[in-house]
């Protein structure tokens, strides 16, 4: 992982949810009754999504595969992520259907609380994927919210070699019971991971849980504690970086999607974990899921820094 090299430039798929967020910026986390905004924003947003949007802005080829409704709401996201440098020719449409939306408060310290609607009507099949397009892939990333999409995507990337990045948010128990045997990097959020584990778990011990359920490595990102994985080499950690943080939206997306970059560049596990933090955390120091995203040259310019 070298800064002075040339950026890479993997072609990446994500799949999953798009969702359009509308962000009220607040002084503190309302707890009811009426609260004064002082600022309005709308972008689009949803984890495998932003994790594109990420991609593309380091520098990637970043393709995203998912489905919203034929509506405003559908076609505003789609927009948003061509403007964004993403290939959206496997991001449908469905008359009928009802787009992803959420409600996003965010206070003075970066906190937010979200409340989303995932949509209504979307198909669940996966017959009309292009899944011959992985043949010039480097690497490919899921969510949980299309299980049968990530299920057949990460079959047909496995058959062609081709390294798989779970995003680990909470979500019931079968999904990841179907995707961890077809999954190599399970990366949870720490709700996720607890959601998950049986009842009672330490972080150790949900890890060792998540990776007798197939995957390769299991991960989990603890906010200000930093990161913590699981694989045939035993437990690794990294700390978190220090940033002051005026936006937390999205943050996790976006670690996911420049984690899955790294990988599709070739890089070692480790060195992929310290570029994504640093590039989430750059995220953070900015409002809004994809804007505070980093160039490629922004970011490793941190990671360098955290090694003197």
């Amino acid at each position: 992982m070298d800064s002075g090299g040339a950026a890479p430039h993997p072609r990446l798929v994500c799949l999953g949810l798009s969702a359009l967020d509308i962000t009220w910026q607040v002084e503190t986390l309302p707890r009811g009754g009426k609260t004064r905004a002082s600022d309005l924003r709308e972008g689009g947003g949803g984890m495998a999504a932003n994790a594109a949007a990420a991609v593309a802005r380091l520098g990637g080829k970043a393709s995203f595969w998912g489905r919203a409704g034929q509506d405003g709401a559908g076609r505003e996201m789609q927009s948003q992520l061509q403007a964004c440098g993403v290939d959206t020719r496997g991001f449908r449409l469905f008359e009928g259907a009802r787009s992803s939306v959420s409600g996003i408060v965010v206070d003075g310290q970066g906190e937010r609380m979200i409340v989303n609607f995932r949509g209504a009507g979307l198909p669940a099949a996966a017959d009309w994927l292009p899944l011959d397009e992985l043949n010039g892939a480097d690497a490919v990333l899921a969510d949980p919210r299309w299980p049968e999409g990530a299920a057949a995507l990460f079959a047909a990337a496995r058959q062609r070699g081709l390294p798989t990045v779970l995003d680990g948010d909470v979500s019931d128990e079968e999904v990841f019971d179907l995707l961890l045997p077809h999954t190599d990097h399970a990366v949870f959020s720490e709700p996720g991971l607890a959601a998950y584990a049986p009842a009672g778990c330490g972080v150790d011990e949900s890890l060792r849980f998540a990776l007798s359920r197939g995957c390769r490595l299991a991960a989990v990102t603890l906010g200000e504690r930093g990161l913590r994985w699981l694989d045939a080499g035993g437990f690794q950690s990294l700390p978190a970086h220090a940033v002051e943080a005026i936006d937390t939206t999205g943050a996790g997306d976006v670690f996911h999607g420049a984690y899955a970059f790294a990988l599709g560049a070739g890089w070692p596990v480790r060195h992929a974990f310290q570029f994504s933090a640093a590039v989430a955390a750059l995220k953070c120091t900015s409002p809004g899921g994809r804007a505070g995203v980093p160039d490629f040259a922004t970011a490793m310019s941190l990671v360098e820094q955290l090694k003197e």
